[in-house]
């Protein structure tokens, strides 16, 4: 199959920020194609780049352009007047190696026609307290792993029998090797700390969401909803008379919003707890960043279903207020093909 190109301004970035102490960011750059064959009304290439979850990049087979997707990205072309214009050519160049590439898997696993996908996707973690750096280099066939990179063996890790051919030629071509571990550990984490320079304004900022209590009706979970905040370094949990609760408690994934920022859910098994005693309940927010913790207790919560309402007490900081709920929809915007066939790591593709 094909070979990985590693130069940076040749593809677009990810960059997902983790909860990392109060102060120390870890910053994460990620880059992903995603190729497919046999899928209508859809390009059959896609780029797409992200820096703190927030798309900035945008390339696909349709466009054959590489276009920015946030204001701040006006910086790159101030520093390199001819970046578009190159992000542009080089990924012309890979969309025709990924297409190589779909045909090569299809021949790996005996296949014809149908619809197949194929994904790549590479990056760093760079913290910027301890400097520490992180890389990774992931493909993945038809949504399942198929090769991905040891950056501390330099070796090639094959999961599937047919990425062997594959490992082994990799693994053999060390000038390759060599390139992908130097770009994982200086080049990457150098352009992590310009991207997230250019967006300073908007990316460092932080918002802190609103956090809503919700239970449809008697017998389902008690869930504790939190909408835009910003970044994506936050916590959201239950607690009891102030301990922290594991038993009984689901949590779900911090999701984007269309706006940019995030929300979150967390949901309370109450079974076998009175209503009268619900009172010693609460759901705590924390944003990186902010030192105040967003508190809401329960008291009573009524069958959304009837749309009667809902009446919650929330401690916020030393201040309280009641909050009144109706109705609370959820509408989750996933940027990009590229971010959802990747969200769970589960897309990572062929050479």
């Amino acid at each position: 199959m094909g070979h990985l190109t590693m130069e940076p301004k040749t593809v677009t970035l990810l960059m997902i920020i983790s909860l990392h102490g109060a102060t120390a960011v870890t910053h994460s750059l990620k880059y992903f194609y995603t190729a497919s064959s046999g899928v209508p009304n859809f390009p059959k290439f896609v780029t797409v780049g992200l820096v703190d979850e927030i798309q900035m990049f945008h390339y696909d087979s349709n466009t054959r352009r590489a276009k920015p997707k946030q204001d701040w990205m006006s910086n790159a072309t101030a520093d390199d007047p001819t970046y578009w214009q190159r992000q542009t050519g080089n990924l012309l160049v890979t969309q025709q190696a990924f297409k190589a590439d779909i045909e090569t898997a299809k021949q790996r696993f005996n296949q014809t026609g149908g619809v197949h996908i194929v994904q790549n996707m590479y990056g760093c973690e760079w913290d910027d307290e301890t400097d520490e750096v992180k890389g990774y280099d992931q493909y993945g066939y038809d949504g399942e792993d198929f090769i991905s990179f040891d950056l501390k063996t330099e070796t090639w890790i094959a999961p599937k029998q047919q990425a062997v051919i594959t490992k082994h030629k990799w693994d053999n071509n060390r000038a390759e090797i060599a390139q992908i571990k130097n770009y994982l550990t200086q080049d990457c984490p150098e352009w992590v700390k310009k991207y997230v320079n250019y967006g300073r304004s908007s990316l460092m900022r932080t918002e802190r969401p609103s956090v809503s209590l919700l239970q449809k009706t008697p017998s389902s979970p008690v869930s504790c909803h939190a909408t835009g905040f910003y970044p994506d370094r936050a916590s959201l949990f239950w607690r009891r008379e102030g301990e922290e609760l594991h038993e009984d408690v689901d949590h779900g994934e911090i999701l984007p919003n269309h706006d940019g920022s995030f929300q979150m859910s967390v949901d309370l098994k109450l079974p076998s707890v009175p209503a009268e005693d619900w009172g010693r309940y609460e759901c705590v927010f924390q944003l990186s960043g902010v030192m105040e913790d967003i508190v809401t207790r329960l008291y009573k919560v009524v069958n959304m279903a009837s749309q009667v309402e809902t009446e919650i007490r929330s401690d916020e900081g030393n201040a309280s207020m009641t909050t009144i709920i109706i109705i609370i929809a959820v509408a989750v915007l996933l940027i990009g093909v590229g971010f959802m066939a990747y969200k769970k790591c589960k897309a990572k593709y062929p050479l």
